[in-house]
């Protein structure tokens, strides 16, 4: 018999073995039996094609809820529907670490200019005491600049080295959580009213979204069942940053316009709002893994027994890139961001381990979760290599008497024609990638278009070296229990 530990260690090795048997079957079967490695390859190539076309339906589809949501004055329409809206109590969650007092006063800035009142917003501010110079500045600088501005100011320090916790955002969070939850308590308000918005220190909110979250959280039949999850668009620095850089962001906001609109496997993902009475109801965010944001649905969902969902908001925020002073510490960040982000495989072994214990939910409901976690991570890991590497190889390693066969001559034919039909994706992505840019500096020419449409020639290269293998990275640091700790992103602006 397996102990715990041995049983979670086998789950926890279960996506890197997978997706390692994958790439190391492919070449196998390149180098064997490269004739059935070819059919493989062109099924494949033909479903990812259907995927392709899939993608590019759902992500128009959800473009044009983004640019009608955008267009709504929903803080009318929460004043005209629900006269009682002003119960609702708003609270932002921003942990920080050593960011400087511009990246802050521009989140608290776009706070204020929100169609929702400022003075009816709480604002939690949480540092870190392993920061205690820094954070004691920017505390006082913001208090002194910016006190009156809201409902309330709330500054909390996160201790250093509190025990079962691991250094990083979810940590922080936690605390602060467990600190306002004091706070709410002096105050006698009920849990249910107070919606609450994690949010990264660097989220600028868009002026209606908290109207439309308000309204929608008001409108919702069981709100405390659902989290509420914005578009997220990393342009605040855009312009400023190299082409992977805005490539791997623009991938990043396309992929979350796509799960906005499929509901069956819509996660929270960075910046996101909930009610304050399903956090407390599983103990907060987790404060000793990496991907507390994803994690905190996983524990709503099996809290509820299944019963949680996220309900998509087409109002967005905005967030940085991660770029650094220099090319090279850019796309080190770019590259160690990503494999972060990937390291949300630990929700793998914790569903496994979870369904166990909580017999209630269906084993349809599990297997849906579970599939589409797992495949999530498979695909990142394996598919662009499967289209751009180990597909080539079996036709390199083909014999002389395949070579001498038509399907030899008319594979690589296939696949040109295939690979046309999935540029649809890229094309709709080039397209809506020029209508998501924020304004244009009046420093950029506007020759400057010119390149942002060309650097989707990099999507290729750019998908390999800072999305497939982060993530194979990732994994293989779960399968040899080589556990990673949170990197915290650097993300500049010019100053010019």
């Amino acid at each position: 018999m397996l102990s715990n530990y041995q049983r979670y260690r086998l789950y926890e090795m279960l996506p890197g073995i997978v997706i390692w048997s994958t790439i190391i079957a492919s070449v196998v079967l390149s180098l064997l039996k490269p004739l059935w490695m070819i059919y493989l390859i062109i099924i494949f190539d033909v479903y990812w094609v259907l995927r392709v076309v899939y993608f590019a339906l759902y992500l128009v589809l959800s473009w044009r809820r983004f640019r009608r949501a955008i267009k709504i004055n929903w803080q009318t329409l929460l004043e005209r529907e629900f006269p009682a809206w002003a119960e609702k109590i708003n609270v932002i969650f921003l942990p920080v670490y050593n960011e400087s007092y511009a990246v802050v006063s521009a989140t608290l800035a776009a706070l204020q200019a929100s169609s929702y009142p400022a003075g009816k917003l709480y604002v939690v501010i949480s540092g870190e005491g392993r920061q205690a110079a820094h954070w004691q500045s920017l505390r006082e600088e913001v208090k002194n600049k910016l006190k009156g501005r809201f409902a309330d100011l709330i500054f909390f320090t996160h201790p250093p080295n509190l025990p079962d916790e691991i250094p990083g955002k979810g940590s922080n969070i936690h605390h602060a959580e467990q600190e306002f939850k004091k706070y709410a308590d002096e105050r006698g308000w009920q849990y249910e009213n107070i919606i609450a918005s994690i949010f990264d220190i660097d989220t600028i909110v868009h002026p209606q979204y908290f109207s439309h979250l308000t309204y929608l959280y008001s409108k919702h039949p069981r709100p405390i069942h659902s989290s509420f999850q914005p578009v997220t668009l990393y342009h605040n620095n855009l312009w400023e940053s190299p082409a992977v850089l805005r490539i791997m962001a623009f991938g990043t906001t396309f992929w979350m316009l796509f799960s906005l609109a499929r509901l069956d496997n819509l996660v929270t993902f960075s910046s996101h709002s909930m009610s304050f009475a399903a956090i407390m109801k599983v103990g907060g965010h987790s404060k000793n893994i990496v991907s507390e944001d994803s994690r905190i649905f996983f524990q709503c969902w099996l809290a509820n027994g299944g019963d949680y969902e996220v309900t998509p908001l087409y109002v967005p925020v905005s967030m940085d890139t991660v770029r650094d002073d220099s090319l090279w510490q850019s796309l080190k960040n770019l590259y160690f961001q990503q494999r972060r982000w990937a390291w949300g495989t630990e929700n793998i072994p914790y569903l496994l381990w979870e369904f166990r214990r909580h017999p209630e939910i269906s084993w349809w409901k599990k297997t849906v979760v579970f599939f589409h976690e797992f495949e999530g991570k498979w695909s990142w890991a394996v598919v662009t290599l499967l289209i751009t590497v180990l597909g080539q190889l079996p036709l390199r390693a083909a014999g002389s008497s395949l070579r001498q066969s038509a399907l030899f001559f008319n594979t690589p034919h296939v696949l040109q024609y295939l690979m046309t039909l999935a540029m649809v994706g890229l094309l709709v992505s080039a397209v809506m990638s020029l209508l998501i840019l924020p304004a244009r500096p009046g420093n950029y020419p506007r020759h400057r278009y010119l390149f942002l449409l060309l650097q989707w020639l990099l999507l290729p290269v750019s998908l390999i070296f800072f999305s497939s293998l982060p993530c194979l990275d990732a994994v293989s640091h779960l399968l040899f229990g080589r556990y990673l700790g949170f990197n915290v992103s650097s993300k500049k602006r010019s100053t010019a």
